[in-house]
């Protein structure tokens, strides 16, 4: 690995902080003169993109990956809609409101009867999976006058319904095995979707014919070495034509997507790989003890850095600044958490990292660490801000993705517990617990409104408005089935599945 992609800096962070209070102003990384301080400016996740009407001039268009002033905010401008997990590359947009702040109502389940169902192998065990699980977000976007809501499920397929009837759009598309992770549509307004499978691919597949197609796929084993198994929980990142992704084989993926049309008017691409690299190295598979190194987490861009974690606690940037010169990206963050880190790492507008960790093999680091955690990655050698602990049961610490909002962090424990931590300091602000154990649903945020659905099959939401109080109910609603998935929040819809089997769409009344 170090002769395909240059000189490594191996940074073995041994600081071991519980809480540090407050954060000194910085340099950002190797490409930012300008300093910053905590909390930073830009845009509340989850909120509304505010207007301009600031007279002055406006800044140059950004020349790199991921636009800073794009924290917080939808996907680009070509489509309108939440596209990708957590809805942006600093997986910080959670949708659009108006919100239901009262009891809702069912609009529709898919499918009426039944469910999405089918049998899957994992480490020689064979038994049945219904609905959908972690991650599985579905994409809702408009397009030609429509909302669409795009999902992959248990049942070995990916469907396109229409929001407004859960009807089908076009046919569903199947696959060889379950879809655990969520889909992502294209950003710049072509009609793709991208998906992996546990069957063994990630895959680019057209929307703009009578029945959705098959363009490409990449198979976990196209690439070597690999470690673990063949699944793709990732939902993949398209930015400038390259599509960027992690697989549970333990490499990071970049492909050139080469997308157009065809004479007769339908999208095609010409996909090539330009980059992979193994997401582990020999250092990690001494500290981990293990080869559950797999990339099951959603990459994260911010400006020129890439950022992934994988199931032996490594959190990993790479600079994609020389990558469209053909030149290799190269690691400038190594971080080990000690353990199993699947949660998405989130970015927000300076530059700083959230991440949740796991608490399984409960080894010294991994109680030393803590399992939730902020990073300062401009400071490598140490780039603990923070971090919180959750070690009072294993498995404990954190499955779901932490939310950004004002000047919290959300984060949501295995064990049922949720957290409002102050973002400067990581002091515990507020904490109330969910019944029916473990908690793996992503925290969304909307409008003063956070959303939380339980392993009872039990969706709340609470008002957040005062991020120094603990949050108030304001209703419930009893769907059955534990819900793992994170929900999509757009225009006064909530739509999410359970491990019953079928996904839902609950309204305002």
């Amino acid at each position: 690995m170090e002769s395909r992609v240059g000189v490594f800096r191996l940074l073995i962070a041994g600081m071991l902080v519980l809480i540090v209070g407050g954060v000194a102003t910085t340099a950002w990384g190797l490409r930012r003169a300008a300093t910053r301080a905590e909390p930073g400016p830009g845009p509340t996740p989850g909120a509304a993109a505010p207007g301009s009407p600031s007279a002055s001039p406006a800044p140059p268009p950004f020349a790199g990956w991921s636009d800073p002033a794009g924290v917080g905010r939808p996907y680009g401008t070509k489509v309108q809609g939440l596209l990708t997990f957590r809805g942006n590359p600093t997986r910080t947009y959670y949708g659009q409101g108006p919100v239901p702040r009262t009891t809702p109502v069912a609009r529709w389940q898919f499918p009426r009867s039944g469910g999405l169902c089918s049998m899957s192998s994992d480490k020689g065990e064979t038994r049945e999976w219904c609905g959908t699980g972690w991650t599985g977000q579905p994409a809702v976007f408009e397009r030609d006058g429509r909302t669409w809501v795009v999902f992959g499920a248990y049942d070995r397929a990916i469907h396109f319904l229409d929001a407004a009837t859960g009807e089908r759009i076009l046919p569903d598309f199947k696959t060889g095995d379950i879809i655990k992770g969520s889909v992502t549509v294209d950003p710049d307004g072509f009609p793709l979707v991208y998906s992996g499978s546990r069957d063994g691919f990630y895959r680019v597949i057209a929307t703009d014919r009578a029945a959705p197609a098959e363009l490409w796929k990449l198979a976990a084993d196209a690439v070597k070495p690999t470690m673990w198994n063949d699944d793709w929980d990732g939902s993949g990142l398209i930015i400038d034509d390259y599509l960027l992704e992690g697989g549970e084989n333990s490499q990071f993926h970049i492909v050139k997507l080469n997308r157009g049309y065809g004479a007769d008017g339908k999208v095609t691409v010409a996909p090539k790989l330009v980059f992979n690299t193994p997401g582990w190295d020999d250092q990690l598979l001494k500290d981990a003890g293990d080869s559950n190194v797999s990339i099951e987490n959603s990459v994260a861009v911010f400006r020129d850095t890439v950022y992934f974690a994988n199931s032996g606690g490594l959190v990993q940037g790479w600079d994609l600044s020389g990558l469209r010169d053909g030149k290799a990206p190269v690691r400038t963050l190594r971080f080990w958490t000690g353990d199993d880190t699947d949660a998405s790492i989130v970015v927000d507008a300076d530059g700083f990292l959230y991440v949740g960790s796991e608490y399984e093999k409960g080894n010294a680091r991994s109680r030393d660490v803590g399992q939730m955690l902020k990073l300062d990655p401009s400071k490598p050698d140490n780039p603990v801000v923070w971090a919180v602990k959750d070690t009072g049961q294993k498995p404990g610490g954190v499955w779901g993705t932490p939310a950004l909002y004002r000047d919290i962090a959300v984060y949501d424990t295995a064990g049922g517990d949720v957290l409002g931590l102050d973002r400067a300091s990581g002091a515990v602000r507020w904490r109330f617990h969910l019944a029916g154990g473990e908690t793996w649903q992503s925290p969304v945020i909307i409008d003063d409104t956070l959303f939380m659905g339980d392993c009872t099959g039990v969706m709340h939401a609470y008002d957040v408005a005062d991020t120094h109080a603990e949050p108030r109910p304001l209703w419930e609603y009893k769907i059955g089935g534990c819900i793992e998935a994170t929900p999509a929040v757009w225009k006064g819809s909530l739509y999410f599945g359970t491990r019953a089997g079928a996904v839902h769409a609950l309204a305002a009344g």
